[in-house]
């Protein structure tokens, strides 16, 4: 049974979605009436699937979805009556797989988390068969040597490639440029190690507007976070 973490401060419709995934019997339910009560319930729990509203008391929807991504790479739903183009692009950008706005259908929003529960099973087959590498939207298939960031594939020259690589593996940890010169350029390299930071550049444009997901830590070195 699949778990799912349902986060609307409105309590009606919290109960009204929550007893109808219950009833259906796929999903064990856990519900968060505001930001900070589904911020414990994801330090505390592993889910298959969330369902966020945006506008909440305390941390927002959004806020929730960056540290989930940041833990999971389980499918975000986000269920709102924010529907501008800003919002919706938004929620995708930081790793929303759904937006929904309201109103809405039970059955349709059901039946979108089947859906994506369903793709993110054999998304996780496909990729404890490759060893695929995903950090948020920029994914490497080291097989192929593709990295692709959001739905794009992005060429990359043979350095950038290596350099990203290395990121990933190391995800979310500081890698100083000494270090990245040997993983990339090996213990033997002469030269500056500024060279590090022209190739940096060089991916973050390669990447688009992915390219912030590298960060630049002062007086340390690099880092990829989703």
């Amino acid at each position: 049974m699949a778990r799912i973490l349902i986060v609307e401060d409105a309590a009606q419709l919290r109960k009204l979605v929550a007893d109808y995934f219950r009833k259906n019997g796929a999903f064990d339910v856990d519900e968060a009436a505001d930001g900070f009560e589904a911020l414990r319930l994801i330090e505390k729990e592993q889910y298959d699937i969330a369902i966020l509203d945006i506008m909440l008391p305390g941390p927002s929807g959004f806020d929730i979805c960056k540290i989930l991504r940041c833990r999971s790479n389980c499918p975000i739903v986000f269920l709102t009556a924010l529907g501008t183009e800003e919002n919706i692009l938004k929620g995708y950008e930081i790793g929303a797989d759904e937006y929904m706005v309201k109103p809405f259908s039970l059955k349709v929003l059901y039946a979108k988390c089947l859906a994506l529960l369903a793709r993110a099973a054999g998304e996780s087959a496909s990729a404890e068969k490759e060893k695929i590498l995903q950090c948020g939207a920029v994914r490497i298939y080291p097989l192929r040597m593709q990295v692709f960031a959001g739905d794009t594939e992005r060429e990359l020259a043979p350095k950038e490639y290596f350099l990203l690589k290395v990121l990933m593996e190391n995800q979310g940890h500081v890698l100083g440029r000494q270090r990245l010169l040997d993983l990339v350029w090996g213990a033997d390299f002469i030269g500056s190690d500024r060279v590090v930071d022209s190739h940096i550049k060089k991916l973050r444009k390669s990447l688009g507007e992915y390219g912030d997901a590298i960060k630049t830590v002062i007086g340390g070195g690099y880092k990829i976070v989703p």
